[in-house]
């Protein structure tokens, strides 16, 4: 729906006789995010987080697999109670091992939404500074504004914008 009215509005300004007068310009906010300070930082931030969950995970599928390894060894040995008790072990870590993976995907996802969203948000704020401060008509977002073709002379203000960012973070 968002293309189809950014499509929308380009054709309307395409056909109007005023086109002339119209300032227009785009920006590819995925650049700006990946390539900014507080991008930068907040992807490190979160692989740290990553690499945190991660060891944890080894960890606790050491703990698992040294169950599994007791279970295989004694499972000749022990009575149907023992046996039986065991197993109820072995899967209740089974199921918590995997409990643990798929929170900690959550999480990240999560936080990576999270101070996405955060950054976007500053993004936009210096977006529309730019926009009123240039008398720019539109600004459009080149990769989720589905833009295919944009002609030379159009402005791109992703390096302006990503200076602009990192200057406000200081």
């Amino acid at each position: 729906m968002k293309k189809i009215i950014i499509t929308l509005a380009a054709l309307l300004l395409l056909s109007t006789t005023a086109f002339a007068a119209n300032k227009l310009a785009y920006v590819d906010l995925q650049k700006a995010l990946n390539l900014s300070k507080a991008g930068a930082q907040a992807k490190t931030e979160i692989a740290e987080l990553a690499k945190q969950y991660e060891t944890e995970f080894k960890i606790q599928q050491g703990d698992f697999l040294k169950l599994k390894g007791e279970l295989e060894k004694q499972a000749a040995l022990l009575s149907d109670t023992a046996k039986q008790e065991k197993i109820k072990e072995y899967q209740q870590s089974a199921e918590a091992l995997q409990q643990f993976q798929q929170n900690a995907q959550r999480k990240l996802q999560q936080e990576d939404g999270k101070r996405t969203q955060e950054i976007l948000k500053e993004l936009s704020e210096i977006l529309k500074t730019f926009g009123k401060d240039g008398q720019y008509t539109m600004i459009f977002e080149r990769s989720e504004g589905g833009l295919v073709y944009v002609d030379e002379n159009v402005e791109d203000l992703t390096e302006k914008l990503i200076k602009a960012y990192d200057e406000s973070k200081k």
